[in-house]
């Protein structure tokens, strides 16, 4: 289904702006990457920072996989019951090393939500993004199909 840009359109596109906004007032998304022919999805909480994706992680599966393939998908998204909306960013991701990059993802207010270190700062930097709203309503009639 092609979206277009009717507000009584099933499906819009979001402009860049329009999508950043929305990313920038949720907290949960999923993180993709793919190794070795194996595709990986890991839910992370994250903040917006400066255009990109800012999430902590600790040391195990969702780091290595982040850190050997260094583009990863993300996807956030949220509905209530009229519409909903989903933002996919592909991107560059880079484990934060350097004292100035982790002082400034500190300052972004991120933390853990479960009582574990999460000590590694990983940032995703778009190289692609697109968004879509969805307007919720009953499937068409089949007749209307046909006309």
């Amino acid at each position: 289904m092609d979206a277009t840009t009717t507000s009584e359109a099933p499906v819009t596109e979001l402009t860049e702006t329009e999508s950043w906004v929305l990313l920038s007032g949720v907290t949960l998304g999923r993180l993709v990457t793919t190794v070795t022919g194996w595709t990986e999805i890991f839910p992370v909480n994250f903040v917006v920072q400066d255009k990109t994706l800012l999430f902590r992680t600790a040391e195990g599966t969702k780091l290595l996989t982040t850190v050997l393939n260094e583009n990863v998908v993300f996807e956030a998204d949220d509905h209530n019951s009229v519409e909903g909306w989903s933002v996919v960013i592909r991107g560059k991701a880079r484990l934060l090393a350097g004292p100035t990059d982790i002082v400034k993802a500190q300052r972004a207010g991120l933390y853990p939500w479960i009582a574990t270190s999460k000590s590694r700062f990983v940032r995703i930097t778009p190289q692609s993004m697109t968004g879509r709203r969805f307007r919720f309503g009953p499937e068409p009639d089949a007749t209307e199909l046909s006309s």
